[in-house]
Formats: structure tokens, C-alpha cells, sequence
């Protein structure tokens, strides 16, 4: 099937580089009128390229000697071997395809790699069968490339097509994750490990007291990412109830019974899957919504939600990464926003959940990634804005009389599919900065500290929660007691006494990095 040339100007509000032509999906795409955005944009060059391949504001630009046929089959071989796997897209192309179309392309070349995944692609996104006869016999390939992508360590064959279905999930929801360099390094460098080393070297007791404080930094800044700031009872309720993560088996009805744990009180805010739409973003004066983002209509979230759950399972069996699991999982949720309120921090209680299920974390332990995500909340949105900000020009919606929105097309497969690549970065890099500076930056905290006390109650007797505070007090002020303090609670210290403690303290932590508050002492005072 032949296509017109594809020159337009501007192709999804990217300006087409001169002197170039649409390739791959984005041509047919543009070519058929399809409602699904375009994330990686390829063209070719009417003149020769050094290197054959370069990228120009956002665009990926090949060269001349990539000249494509105006064909179906020309785009489709060249998306197939150049481009990523983008499942949106393949699946709304392959709806406005005529079926003679895609049953030549398969015909003209059914033993074919590229033709093979491709009509494999076609048949799995659509549920039509093709009338074509069974591949014939030739050696069987993964369906997704494993030296590009992360997969399922064993694929299930599919005798027809002569290709091993290596997903990462179902149908009716599927992540993809691109095997960059950075990823591969952080899979390669084992962190868990590294983890497991960092607490091996003190005792039990500190390991305990440690996990004990990190839980309530990440849970108190998992609420001020939202930008709550609630009693320290709510905080340590919703603490308890993410140390659980990874001891029930995850399920739809776990995941409200966490929401009931999280909304305590619901009078004002709807119990289980919303019954309404949702979006981030404001308001107008008038009060008419200004989206930045719209979660899944209601009506699509049971079946959503429950794809999630499968998919969840079908990587943890195919031994996926568990950071690379937990980016998938937890991701993919705050997309759907399945819950009225209290999504992201369900969200971010998710990973928790895949991270102590997969044994990544070490027994008892959770790692703060809440508390890295608030110190990086710029590069944390911008995150979560590169997936979703693209969506919303496909999403037809309409203000409701309460200030909410309405979705009225068929928005469903925006969330099913998405490239979690840069998401799992992003989750990688929190991971890593817990295991290799929070974590041992805590320990190395409470050593010194004990270290203090200890010394500190050798010289005056006092009870052990005074000299804490103590040795707090002093080592948040640089080395001396606040005059408060010692107006206060440590009146009856001499000045030779107060002296000799101040240096004790100052002497334990010499060398200790404050470039990052510790949990303890932003929780403690």
C-alpha cells in the first residue's frame, strides 16, 4: 500500500528539520490520521549524514541512504528495525490499517524477523487474526530484542508467528523498558548487596534503630511531597502500614485496604476506585479546571488496576530487576490515579511493597527513596511530566458542574502501554543514593552519637534521653550548647563539666558529612 510523501512542516508541534521526510511510525502516523503521541520522531535526510544518524532538536534524522519507498511496508520495516517499540502507537496504527494491507505486508515476507514480530504485534494489539497460513518452519526469534530491552526471563512461543512473546506484561497493560547504559550499569552493580555490606558492619541494635528512623523520614516526606504536613500520629500510622509492604501478596483489595490505612477519615474523600474523574492541576477564579493531567476514566480503572496486579506478577516470575519491577508497578499506577485521593503516596508505597517482596531491601528495612525524591522534587516532576504531559492533547475532556473534568473518548490504551526507561532511571538513581550515602550516613550517625552518649554519661550522670538531647542539641548548633539549653534543661552543669561535654560531642562527630540532614536530626529535636 503506497503512502503520499511526508513532508509536512510541523508534526505534533515539532518543527520538521529541513530538507527531510517523515519515517517509521511518525509517517504513519501523520499518513493515517492517527490520535497517539509520537515520543521518538524519525526522518530522513535528502543529503548524506557523517556517521549516518543525528539528532536535531528533538528529532532523530537519518540519512539519505535510509530512503524509504512510499509504502506501508517500507515505514513499518524501518519502525521495526530502527526505532522502539512504542505498543500505543503500533496498536492505533494497526486499528486504521486496512486489513488487506497488513496481510500483503505479512505475505510478501512471512519468514522475515521483522514481519514475523510485526504481524505478531498485529494479531496480540487488535485480537484479529489475519487470513494468512502459519509462518513456516523456520527458527524461532524473542519478540523483543533482548540486547535493547529488558524482558521476561523466558518467553512464551507463539507456533504461528515463529516468535517467543518475551513481554514484560499482558494485553491490557505493558511497560517497556529500553536497556540503556545507565540501566544496565545500576542492574550490573547489584546495590542490594552493597546494602546488605553497609549494615553487616554494625550491630543489630543500630541496624534496627536505623531502620526505625529512615522509615519515619520517608514516610514524612512522602506527605510533603504532597504538601501535607500532618501530625506525627498520621505519620507514624502511615509508617506502620508501609512496613507491611511486601507481607500481604499485592492485590486490588490490598490496595484499598492500604487507601483506607492512608485516608483515615472519609467523610469528605471517596473510599476505593473513584466513581469520578481526577486531575492535576488548578483552578480558574470561576472554578473551571485547568488539567495538567488526567487519570484513567472510572469506568476503565477495575480492568486497569487488575492488568497492573497480572503484570506485577509476570515480571516478578520472570525475574525482572526489582528496581526495574518496582518502576513498572509503581509508575504505572500513579498514571492510572485510580484512587480519589492519596495516590502518590500509595505510589511511593508500591515500591516499598516490590522492593521487600523481591528480598531487595534487607529484612525490616525499607530505603528512604521518599526522602530523595522530595530533595530532587524538581527532576522527581519533570519525571512524572515527560510521560503524561504528551498524553493530554489526546485526551477529549469537558469541565463538570463541580469543577471536575469528564473524559469523553475512549482513553483507556494511554495508560495500558507506556516506556517506563526513563521513570527506572530516575527510581535507580534514588535506590543508589540511599544504599551508598543515606544509609550508611544514618549508621555512621548513630555510631558517633552512642559513641558521645556513652562518654557524655561517664563524666556526668544523667538519664540516657537527656544526654541525647544533648549531643543533639550540641551537634545541630556546631559544636556548643544553645544558651536556651543551657538556661534550661542543663542549668545544673558546671562550666568546666558543660566544656569538657561540648567537646566530647565535637570530638565524635569530627569528620562527619552534614552536606544532607540526617533523618535523626530533623526528626528528633
Amino acid at each position: 500500500m503506497e503512502l503520499q510523501p511526508q513532508k509536512p512542516a510541523v508534526f505534533q508541534d515539532a518543527a520538521l528539520p529541513n530538507g527531510t521526510t517523515l519515517a517509521g511510525l511518525s509517517a504513519l502516523v501523520h499518513a493515517f490520521g492517527v490520535q497517539a503521541p509520537v515520543r521518538e520522531l524519525s526522518c530522513v535526510s535528502e543529503q548524506n549524514i557523517k556517521g549516518h544518524i543525528k539528532e536535531d532538536r528533538g528529532w532523530r534524522v537519518y540519512s539519505k541512504r535510509h530512503e524509504l519507498a512510499p509504502t506501508v511496508k517500507a515505514h513499518l520495516n524501518f519502525a521495526m528495525r530502527y526505532e522502539s517499540i512504542d505498543l500505543l502507537v503500533l496498536k492505533r496504527v494497526f486499528q486504521v490499517l486496512p486489513t488487506d494491507a497488513v496481510r500483503q505486508y505479512v505475505q510478501s515476507a512471512p519468514t522475515s524477523v521483522l514481519t514475523r514480530r510485526a504481524w505478531y504485534f498485529y494479531e496480540y494489539l487488535t485480537g484479529n487474526r489475519l487470513d494468512v497460513p502459519d509462518a513456516p518452519n523456520v527458527t524461532a526469534v524473542d519478540l523483543l530484542d533482548t540486547e535493547k530491552y529488558f524482558t521476561t526471563s523466558s518467553g512464551t512461543l507463539s507456533r504461528r508467528h515463529k516468535v517467543r512473546d518475551n513481554l514484560l506484561g499482558t494485553v491490557r497493560f505493558c511497560p517497556m523498558i529500553r536497556k540503556t547504559e545507565a540501566l544496565k550499569t545500576y542492574v550490573e552493580s547489584d546495590l542490594s548487596k552493597s546494602a546488605l555490606a553497609v549494615i553487616g558492619r554494625v550491630s543489630k541494635a543500630v541496624i534496627a534503630r536505623a531502620a526505625s528512623f529512615l522509615l519515619l523520614a520517608d514516610s514524612q516526606a512522602s506527605f510533603q511531597i504532597e504538601g501535607e504536613r500532618p501530625p506525627r500520629n498520621r505519620i507514624e500510622r502511615w509508617g506502620r502500614a508501609v512496613m507491611q509492604a511486601g507481607k500481604h501478596p499485592l492485590s486490588l483489595e490490598e490496595l484499598i485496604r492500604l487507601h483506607g490505612i492512608l485516608i483515615e477519615d472519609n467523610r469528605f474523600v471517596e473510599g476505593g476506585l473513584r466513581s469520578e474523574g481526577v486531575f492535576l492541576g488548578e483552578h480558574t477564579p470561576d472554578g473551571e479546571p485547568l488539567p495538567e493531567f488526567i487519570g484513567a476514566k472510572p469506568d476503565d480503572l477495575a480492568d486497569l488496576m487488575n492488568a497492573l496486579i497480572e503484570t506485577n506478577e509476570i515480571m516478578k516470575d520472570g525475574d525482572l530487576d526489582p528496581v526495574l519491577q518496582a518502576a513498572a508497578t509503581a509508575f504505572g499506577f500513579v498514571f492510572v490515579h485510580p484512587f480519589a485521593d492519596g495516590n502518590g503516596r500509595l505510589h511511593r508505597c508500591l515500591i516499598h511493597h516490590t522492593l521487600s517482596d523481591r528480598q531487595f531491601t534487607p529484612p525490616g528495612m525499607l530505603f528512604p527513596v521518599s526522602s530523595v525524591m522530595l530533595d530532587w522534587i524538581d527532576e522527581y516532576r519533570e519525571t512524572l511530566q515527560a510521560h503524561s504531559a504528551c498524553l493530554m492533547d489526546f485526551i477529549e475532556w469537558t469541565p463538570t458542574p463541580k469543577g471536575n473534568v469528564e473524559v469523553m473518548n475512549d482513553t483507556a490504551d494511554l495508560y495500558r502501554f507506556f516506556d517506563c526507561t526513563h521513570v527506572a532511571e530516575f527510581l535507580y538513581s534514588c535506590v543508589k543514593r540511599t544504599i551508598e550515602s543515606d544509609l550508611p550516613r544514618e549508621i555512621d550517625y548513630l555510631t558517633r552519637r552512642d559513641e558521645a552518649v556513652r562518654d557524655i554519661m561517664n563524666l556526668v550522670e544523667m538519664p540516657d534521653l537527656m544526654a541525647e538531647q544533648f549531643v543533639l542539641f550540641v551537634h545541630k548548633n556546631g559544636g556548643t550548647l544553645p544558651n536556651k539549653r543551657r538556661k534550661r534543661e542543663y542549668a545544673a552543669l558546671k562550666e568546666e563539666e558543660l566544656s569538657e561535654l561540648e567537646e566530647i560531642v565535637r570530638d565524635s562527630f569530627e569528620g562527619f558529612d552534614d552536606s544532607t540532614a540526617s533523618s535523626l536530626m530533623t526528626n528528633d529535636d
